[in-house]
């Protein structure tokens, strides 16, 4: 088992991406810690892992917001004692043109996207500089590389994720703790599914690969960047888009 032992903390984890990447820690042999803003979808993903056998459990917070951040950190270490592993997974969208975008959808997607990865990070380094060992694994978006027109504060966002992992990366990497950034292209998701045939064809014609990708197929490279067989890996970007941004 790739993590067997280790402790997680997944971001975002009650649904699309985070709820895959806890389902793969998981089944690599993790003990899963999966927040949410909404406790009620994070502890009905939590169930339904648990029903599989799963050490999975369920936590709210707003990583947007320090306090919550601290209070989750607290719950966490006094049910696990440990946290080995952070995937920065929670994210949001408000898309709108430059000159129409509202300055509080701005403010709002740069808070949760951005400053949550800071707050989350900053807390649970200090756990794993402690331990001298640690696994960070922050979720950008391929759009955080080439840009998206109509999603210019998501886009930023994503883009900071992947300047804050970098720094942070020299900073942590002498207490064996490795920092990387996963960047998504079109995901199958609720949103992609619903999309009617041309707009599904126009995506597609972006993807060399011609599909969508899976939350799976991001998960499987969390669970190997987060694992010992990448501990000569830091400060990254690794693609998962099908080929969008070569």
């Amino acid at each position: 088992m790739l993590v067997e032992g280790k402790v997680a903390l997944v971001t975002g984890g009650s649904r699309g991406i985070g709820l895959a990447v806890a389902e793969l820690l998981a089944g690599e042999g993790a003990g899963v810690a999966i927040c949410a803003r909404n406790i009620d979808r994070a502890k009905a993903a939590a169930a339904e892992l648990k029903e599989r056998g799963l050490d999975v459990k369920a936590f709210q917070a707003d990583v947007g917001d320090s306090d919550s951040v601290s209070n989750l950190a607290e719950q966490l270490l006094s049910v696990y004692s440990r946290v080995d592993i952070l995937v920065n997974n929670a994210g949001i969208t408000a898309d709108a043109l430059l000159l129409r975008m509202r300055d509080e959808d701005w403010y709002r997607v740069i808070q949760t996207n951005l400053t949550g990865v800071f707050h989350c990070t900053k807390v649970i380094a200090k756990h794993m500089l402690k331990q001298r060992w640690g696994r960070i694994v922050n979720i950008s978006s391929i759009v955080g590389l080439v840009g998206n027109a109509g999603q210019a504060n998501y886009a930023a966002s994503k883009a900071g994720i992947i300047g804050f992992t970098k720094s942070i990366a020299r900073e942590l990497a002498s207490r064996g703790i490795t920092a990387n950034v996963i960047a998504p292209g079109f995901i199958l998701t609720d949103m992609t599914q619903n999309l009617s045939e041309d707009a599904r064809r126009r995506l597609l014609e972006r993807v060399p690969l011609g599909r969508f990708g899976s939350a799976e197929e991001v998960a499987h490279v969390v669970g190997f960047l987060a694992s010992e067989r990448a501990g000569y890996i830091t400060g990254h970007v690794i693609p998962v888009d099908g080929g969008m941004a070569m």
